[in-house]
């Protein structure tokens, strides 16, 4: 039994390294060179093979030429993410960066860093009921209301705020980030507009959002719906893929998070009302920041701390930034989010004039 246990964590291991797509170059590590493994929880949102991973491991490299990585993606599954984070161990990792699958159900991870003496950085999600050295995330709450106030806005500005219901698709259950949103949205919505359905959507899956919507519409009625509120971007192209499929003549507002290129494009063409922007290379290379430190035996102070069932967690909490039609050029498209090039293809070019975005 123990021959099979030491075959699967070397075979484990090997699929790590692998995972990393030439993260640590063609040479090996120089000889004491520090190892960080970055763990990201999946990849249906775009944003975690498109900016996450590769900001984080440029900032590393910039900071530390001789710093060999790892990285894995769990593919929202927690157990392969324990066997990656465990196989990383194995390896001699000398910093963990984590953006857990299932933050709740991790401590006993951190408490294998921990015996070893490899710091842990909670990315983007709080990890709870165990201490730990960092929590680099944005203002999740903050977040929440910015999305329930955009809705808000929108719907009183139409005229609708209460002529109906509205839906609100929350993320997964599994993620204390998505409670946060929910938290924030509640605190601007609750007595202002009536909530005709809910959900916690499982993976913050776009197709079970969409099946969710579906639901609603069913439930309630294509008519009652006057607004959406979708925790992320991702879940409002399901949710617009429900209510287009259901046959409604405009669409109404709905929220999102992320700035995914797909949404930015909608919100430009008027399909999708909003998103939160979130600057995730600040984030990205504050994390990485702060593993260059760990590795080398610094610990740098963090300007907060936030309480996580246990301790308090030294933190940096980021800005979101709400952004409209009216605001792309001067969020997404001035920081090189994306380039205009990027956003004005083909239908969407229009909008693109419109707008001022050339």
């Amino acid at each position: 039994m123990r021959a099979r246990w030491f075959v699967a964590v070397v075979a484990v291991a090997a699929t790590v390294v692998s995972g990393c797509g030439g993260s640590a170059g063609d040479k090996p590590a120089a000889k004491g060179a520090p190892t960080i493994a970055l763990f990201l929880p999946e990849s249906k949102t775009t944003r975690y093979e498109a900016f996450d991973r590769p900001l984080f491991e440029a900032k590393v490299r910039a900071l530390c030429a001789d710093c060999k990585l790892l990285y894995a993606n769990a593919d929202q599954d927690a157990a392969k993410q324990q066997q990656q984070v465990e196989a990383a161990l194995a390896q001699g990792a000398d910093v963990l960066v984590l953006d857990a699958v299932d933050a709740s159900a991790v401590a006993s991870l951190v408490n294998q860093a921990k015996q070893k003496k490899v710091p842990v950085i909670a990315y983007d999600r709080l990890i709870s009921e165990i201490s730990y050295e960092y929590y680099v995330s944005f203002n999740n709450v903050r977040v929440g209301e910015m999305q329930g106030q955009a809705l808000l806005d929108a719907l009183t500005k139409a005229g609708t705020a209460d002529k109906g219901k509205i839906v609100m698709l929350n993320g997964a259950s599994t993620d204390p980030s998505s409670a946060d949103y929910k938290t924030g949205a509640h605190k601007v919505l609750d007595g202002k507009v009536q909530i005709g359905r809910e959900f916690d959507t499982p993976d913050w899956s776009p197709d079970k959002a969409q099946q969710e919507m579906e639901q609603a519409i069913t439930a309630l009625g294509r008519d009652t719906i006057v607004g959406v509120l979708s925790a992320n971007d991702g879940m409002a192209g399901g949710a617009i893929a429900a209510m287009k499929r259901a046959g409604y003549p405009t669409l109404p507002p709905i929220t999102g998070q992320d700035a995914e290129l797909a949404a930015v494009q909608r919100i430009l063409t008027g399909e999708q009302y909003m998103t939160i922007y979130l600057d995730i290379r600040q984030e990205a290379e504050k994390s990485a920041e702060l593993a260059v430190a760990l590795a080398k035996g610094e610990k740098p102070a963090a300007p907060t701390k936030v309480a996580n069932g246990t301790a308090d967690i030294p933190a940096f909490l980021l800005d979101p930034i709400a952004v409209t039609a009216d605001r792309i050029k001067d969020t997404i498209v001035k920081d090189g989010f994306y380039k205009a090039s990027d956003i004005c293809t083909g239908p969407v070019v229009p909008a693109c004039t419109k707008a001022g975005i050339q």
